[in-house]
């Protein structure tokens, strides 16, 4: 496939720099997760990922200093569109109740991980090895996503239609679960479509958030 940053029209009918550049950044984005999810964090390489990209190892130095500010880069933007992805949709299928809010959430986060696994391989799995500046953006993710759970577990509580959560850590309970099955799913491709997975994440955080506790009976 042609790079449109390389093949972009030059002298007064090219685009802004600007846009040349974030181009240049998507096109180097989708390369370095292509990269990771085959080699691995360890094997990749400045020289691969600008490769795999069509581009100069120059151009890979003008966007990251190197591998590990891409995989940083690359996983900062993946995860804001993942967290938006995951709100948006609770709010435009999920309904009116807590059900269909977690069922619509779940879904759009397969569908995510479906649509691009190479880019999930590397958010869930290849992250993990790229060090301690990466471990921090990894649970500052998770931290993010665990604190949308809780919240909105809160107002649901708060208008009596499903169980308080019993601490801040069954939010992150939930989300070290879900992580951990996409994780293998990406690894071990079982379940063959990850999408047969909505089931039983969906059990799982229902059985967290499920229906409001009975009124205790009179003595």
């Amino acid at each position: 496939m042609d790079d449109p940053a390389i093949n972009a029209p030059r002298g007064r009918h090219a685009p802004p720099l600007a846009v040349r550049q974030d181009r240049q950044r998507a096109r180097l984005f989708a390369a370095a997760a292509a990269v990771f999810a085959r080699s691995g964090y360890a094997d990749a390489t400045a020289e691969s990922i600008a490769r795999e990209a069509g581009m100069s190892k120059a151009t890979f130095y003008e966007h990251f200093g190197n591998k590990e500010e891409c995989i940083l880069a690359l996983f900062d933007a993946a995860i804001d569109v993942v967290v938006a992805g995951i709100a948006q949709a609770a709010i435009d299928h999920g309904g009116d109740t807590p059900q269909g809010r977690v069922g619509a959430s779940v879904r759009a986060f397969l569908a995510v991980v479906d649509a691009f696994p190479d880019q999930a391989q590397t958010l869930l799995v290849e992250i993990i090895g790229a060090g301690p500046r990466a471990a921090e953006r990894r649970d500052a993710a998770l931290t993010r996503v665990a604190e949308f759970i809780d919240e909105a577990n809160r107002v649901d509580a708060d208008g009596g239609l499903v169980d308080r959560l019993a601490s801040p850590h069954d939010a992150f309970a939930i989300v070290g679960a879900i992580v951990e099955l996409a994780s293998r799913q990406l690894r071990t491709k079982d379940p063959k479509d990850i999408r047969e997975l909505e089931p039983v994440l969906e059990r799982l955080v229902l059985g967290l958030v499920g229906a409001a506790p009975p009124r205790a009976s009179a003595a």
